[in-house]
């Protein structure tokens, strides 16, 4: 209909309107009860509702209530509602329906609201995305009205008589909007509003406000409270599907994004708890703000690479029970895995006993071979603090061997999309595997490429020793360090 369903600009006091109404709705009623007029089964109850509320409206003028405006306004709401789905339908109506339903329809509207009783106008053809709808009303004729409306559209309708209850269905439903009674005994509408929009959950639902009071203040105070939308009662059961329509899809675009937001966050649990036990907290925070080093592949990059393991180990794992290697194991893990990460290297795999790092993947520091001597440091005095756990546990001391080389490698996601994991590959890997089988015990042994990097003066480093390495053409000049120049 081309009306708004605001009813305010009438000149009429309410008692006349009610009146006018009445005298209007005279003939149709007398038609119902000839018992030559029959009335379509899909339709009889829309005519019951109507006749009741005719009814109640004569009730109200012969008693009225303490908010009688309210209560005639629900009530003209409801006459209007019914008559026109009855009229939706009008070519299935007898002829006496047919002349006396229009003038009902004219005296429901305001005298200042022109009455388009067109087809198109009254239709509420299914829509492409019904959705739930919560209804909250404390007059009956209200929630049924409204549920026959939407659900004609294809809409699922659950009605609540007051603000208590409506708050309970909404702690268990899905709702996509909810259409709310300003005006309720106990908890009313405002509140009702007030507690959504407190709610996490329940803050992105729409709520259009229903009232048939036209305060200003108070539709203003509805907006700010959160509220989407005001209808005032009689409503226009068109402009209503409108606003259902846009509440709705606003509920749509709010859960696309919501589930979109889950999904990333599945995924940042996910790339945390793969990669968090590799990285640091810092690199892994730098990847997930560059999805795009997460991808398959990889690129070539210089890195200080460092491998330790255990001396001894696999002669120690013939001797003790796997509990007991287990637990030497870990508490090693334990102390070179946190010593390795406060260095800003990043752990490769573990190999057995052995720890692959690399420094400068999969980001690089100009000081990455600085860092790489002075966390092989840390880890071999990190030894002591070990092997006293042990001996407190019973078990044997422990000594290993860190070899240190820098060098090129190919640094990125290797494997495929089911399996994958960040590592480096090429020649400088082998070279480092070759450095740590000719390390002593408790010695760190860095290559001439490492060396060539570090600065002047700041450590200790004993007499280079040439090596001769299997698979390895050239000869490789290692340095052992003592430590920290003094």
């Amino acid at each position: 209909m081309a009306g708004t369903g605001v009813v305010e600009t009438t000149t009429e006091q309410p008692e006349q309107w009610a009146g006018r109404i009445l005298a209007s709705a005279a003939p149709l009623l007398e038609a119902v009860k000839r018992p030559t007029v029959t009335v379509e089964s899909p339709m009889n109850g829309d005519v019951e509702a109507l006749q009741d509320a005719v009814s109640r409206v004569q009730q109200l003028l012969t008693s009225p209530s303490a908010d009688f405006r309210h209560d005639l306004l629900n009530l003209i709401g409801a006459i209007r509602g019914y008559a026109e789905m009855l009229y939706e339908d009008i070519e299935l109506l007898h002829p006496a329906l047919k002349t006396a339903l229009p003038a009902l329809l004219s005296a429901v509207e305001s005298s200042q609201t022109t009455l388009d009783l067109s087809a198109s106008a009254l239709s509420t053809a299914k829509i492409e995305a019904p959705g739930v709808i919560l209804a909250v009303d404390d007059m009956p004729e209200n929630r049924e009205l409204i549920s026959r409306l939407l659900s004609r559209a294809g809409h699922t309708v659950i009605s609540a008589v007051s603000g208590e209850e409506a708050l309970e269905l909404l702690e268990t439903r899905g709702v996509d909007v909810v259409l709310l009674d300003l005006m309720m005994p106990g908890i009313g509408g405002a509140e009702v509003l007030k507690a959504m929009k407190e709610n996490p959950v329940l803050r992105a639902t729409p709520v259009i406000m229903i009232s048939g009071r036209q305060d200003m203040d108070q539709i203003i105070a509805c907006i700010q409270a959160g509220a989407d939308d005001y209808l005032l009662k009689p409503f226009n059961p068109v402009l209503l599907q409108a606003r259902i329509s846009a509440g709705i899809e606003r509920k749509r675009w709010h859960d696309r994004e919501e589930d979109y937001r889950l999904q990333l966050e599945r995924n940042e649990r996910f790339i945390r708890s793969t990669f968090g036990r590799y990285l640091s907290d810092e690199i892994v925070a730098q990847l997930l703000e560059d999805p795009e080093g997460l991808e398959m592949g990889g690129d070539l990059r210089e890195v200080t690479i460092m491998m330790s393991d255990i001396c001894g180990f696999t002669s120690l794992a013939e001797h003790l029970p796997p509990p007991q290697v287990v637990s030497l194991l870990n508490r090693y893990f334990e102390h070179m895995t946190d010593i390795i990460f406060s260095h800003q290297g990043t752990i490769d795999e573990f190999l057995g006993d052995a720890i692959l790092a690399v420094f400068g993947a999969p980001h690089r520091l100009d000081n990455d071979p600085e860092r790489a001597v002075r966390c092989a440091l840390t880890m071999r005095d990190a030894m002591e603090a070990v092997n006293e756990a042990n001996e407190a546990a019973g078990l044997p001391a422990l000594q290993h061997r860190i070899a240190l080389n820098t060098g090129s490698v190919i640094a990125g996601n290797i494997g495929s999309e089911q399996r994958a994991k960040y590592g480096c590959v090429g020649h400088a890997m082998n070279v480092t595997s070759r450095i740590e089988t000719h390390t002593m015990p408790n010695e760190i042994l860095i290559s001439g490429a490492t060396r060539a990097q570090l600065p002047d003066h700041l450590f200790e480093l004993g007499e280079p020793r040439e090596m001769v390495a299997k698979g390895i053409e050239e000869s490789i000049l290692v340095y052992p360090v003592v430590g920290l120049q003094s």
